[in-house]
């Protein structure tokens, strides 16, 4: 497994995280290659066809990535300037930045101290009268809590919106992720559970929300004849009612998912057995937190955060950094990107997500990791602390 070049001591450098690409989904790349549809066609709605058996049936609406998944969510909740909403800053900037490009005020509420999901009284103080969407992230992989929040958000006359980039093949309660939340994206990125290069889905049940969804993917293009203004132009003729983008994922890449989708279940239970690996040799050392898991929680683990104690995760990060160890942090809450900064947001907002946040480092986890790669990761970790 040499992914870039070896070490000084003959060790390759391990990253955080890494696709798995085997020969069945270079095949089925290949196939669509040699046919008649590069995008737009019969490789898409079988891909989000598949993806449905993995979210309880509720349909999908496949994007370019889960950033557009995001932005694509927040139209079709018709987000608009002057609404409002509430999200968790313990994410990748996307979330909030998407809900921002629609107009919307973000109002960034603080995160549970031990998991670094969106926490529950903290979201029933955000949300107003403004509030449109309840934008929960289910951070590292492991689900939110999911039926507490959406009773949040509905009494508020919202929606709840479950950033699930980290968490396909997760359960919370017995129910798949993606059959619980109103809206719920996916992200498909290299380093996610599965991967189509980029993209991205969004899943919804309600069939209004996923007819927007799928005008805003595709330009806000309207076929149907039954509801343009204009029926009569003729064969040709189409029109946008609502603006929308291009996020169409092409057939190249939706093969690329629908074979991945094979090995979800694989995929899960390797990163489970890493992560009950790491806990395991690290619960025990003094100076870190291993990751918890609630009760009714199946998680799909994306990340190994570690909790790095007493101001030293700057110093492991070096260390194991040293040691070709590809540690990752994950990541900056949300607001203190200077984008956000600039809008008149300031630190000391989410005391929890700011001190998770300088407490956090993602160890490498990806099914390809062997257990004598582990093995290495953990003597690193135990090394710097003399363990």
């Amino acid at each position: 497994m040499n992914w870039s070049s070896n070490m000084p001591d003959g060790n390759a450098f391990l990253p955080y995280g890494r696709q798995s690409v085997t020969d069945e989904d270079i095949a089925a790349v290949t196939e669509v290659l040699r046919g008649d549809w590069l995008t737009t066609g019969p490789a898409v709605t079988r891909f989000e066809a598949d993806l449905a058996e993995h979210t309880g049936g509720v349909p999908a609406v496949v994007v370019t990535s889960g950033t557009a998944a995001l932005h694509v969510a927040y139209a079709a909740a018709a987000i608009k300037p002057g609404d409002e909403v509430v999200a968790s800053p313990m994410t990748f900037v996307a979330t909030a930045a998407t809900a921002a490009l629609h107009g919307a005020k973000v109002v960034f509420a603080d995160v549970e101290p031990d998991t670094g999901n969106l926490a529950v009284d903290a979201a029933a103080a955000a949300v107003t009268e403004r509030t449109k969407v309840v934008a929960a992230v289910d951070y590292a992989g492991h689900p939110a809590e999911l039926d507490a929040l959406a009773d949040v958000a509905h009494s508020a006359g919202a929606l709840l919106l479950e950033d699930a980039a980290h968490s396909i093949g997760g359960t919370w309660l017995g129910r798949p992720v993606g059959s619980i939340a109103d809206l719920t994206t996916f992200s498909f990125f290299p380093t996610k559970n599965l991967t189509t290069a980029e993209g991205g889905a969004v899943v919804t049940a309600s069939p209004e929300l996923l007819a927007r969804a799928q005008g805003f993917r595709n330009h806000g293009l309207v076929r149907d004849k039954a509801r343009q203004r204009t029926p009569d132009e003729g064969g040709w003729h189409q029109e946008v009612h609502e603006f929308g983008l291009n996020y169409r994922l092409p057939d190249v890449l939706c093969a690329l998912g629908s074979s991945q989708l094979k090995r979800l279940a694989e995929f899960k239970k390797r990163r489970a057995e890493i992560h009950a690996r790491y806990n395991a040799a690290l619960a025990g050392v003094d100076g870190v937190l291993t990751p918890p898991s609630r009760e009714g929680a199946d998680p799909a683990w994306h990340l190994y955060p570690l909790r790095v104690l007493e101001g030293r995760r700057r110093a492991l990060f070096d260390h194991l950094r040293g040691l070709g160890i590809g540690v990752q942090v994950n990541y900056i809450p949300a607001y203190w990107h200077p984008v956000f900064e600039d809008l008149g947001y300031r630190r000391g907002l989410c005391p929890n997500a700011e001190a998770y946040y300088e407490q956090e480092l993602s160890l490498p986890l990806f099914p390809a990791l062997t257990d004598i790669d582990v093995d290495r990761v953990l003597d690193g970790v135990r090394g710097f602390f003399g363990a």
